[in-house]
């Protein structure tokens, strides 16, 4: 008997979330350059992190809440999955021949305190994110998508971005530079966000069109830790 294919009523969310893990990968390495860009010292994986925001926002907006829910949980199980890993690497034994250990562990080598400062960031932010546009939506009745595309990318990575850099250094950087860090980091995603606004209306309104997709999170249980994306 032959099996049955089994039919997905989206033709883009797995792309996006496939995206969506990439850039959240990809930045966490890159963070590990610091680097500037005029007067804003960053560290080098905040060029890439805002589009996971921008990411984040499309499946909201078309999707609606749950199931940005449950790209939000596939990306923070797979920072866990690639922390684990690059963990257990780092400890394994060196071959005799192999001189590029202290290399390694200077780029992939697992810091205990900047992985817990990536989780509760990445968890927070990503969820307000989610949350606020969701309902901005709904309020708006749908118009003005860039009110609740820039409004809710400023909350969430105001909290985003001051949870990292305080779980991650406090205590370890002088005041001042936490203070630089934190407004350079904010200021870049906020306005990367902007800059992108326009080209966020046309992939938006190409996706609700191929979907036939524009969900709206009127009766939508909120609660981050739900499994379900049952629509109501």
């Amino acid at each position: 008997m032959p099996l049955k294919r089994l039919s997905n009523p989206y033709h883009y969310l797995d792309v996006i979330t496939a995206f969506f893990v990439a850039v959240l990968l990809i930045s966490n390495i890159a963070s590990t350059k610091i680097t500037a860009l005029g007067p804003l010292t960053l560290d080098a994986g905040t060029i890439l992190f805002p589009l996971a925001y921008i990411l984040g926002d499309m499946v909201t907006e078309v999707y609606g809440y749950a199931r940005a829910r449950r790209v939000i949980w596939i990306g923070f199980f797979c920072n866990i999955l690639a922390a684990a890993i690059f963990m257990i690497v780092g400890v394994l034994p060196t071959s005799a021949d192999w001189p590029n250990q202290q290399a390694y562990d200077i780029i992939l080598g697992v810091i205990p305190r900047i992985v817990l400062a990536s989780m509760v960031a990445y968890f927070v932010g990503s969820f307000l994110n989610a949350f606020i546009l969701a309902k901005v939506k709904v309020i708006t009745k749908g118009k003005r998508l860039w009110i609740r595309t820039i409004g809710s990318t400023m909350i969430g990575q105001f909290f985003d971005t001051v949870l990292f850099i305080l779980i991650a250094f406090a205590g370890v950087l002088p005041n001042e530079v936490i203070i630089a860090l934190i407004v350079s980091n904010y200021i870049f995603k906020v306005l990367l966000e902007i800059v992108l606004t326009p080209l966020i209306y046309i992939l938006v309104a190409k996706m609700k069109k191929a979907e036939h997709e524009d969900y709206y999170d009127k009766k939508t249980d909120f609660n981050p830790f739900a499994v379900t994306t049952k629509k109501i």
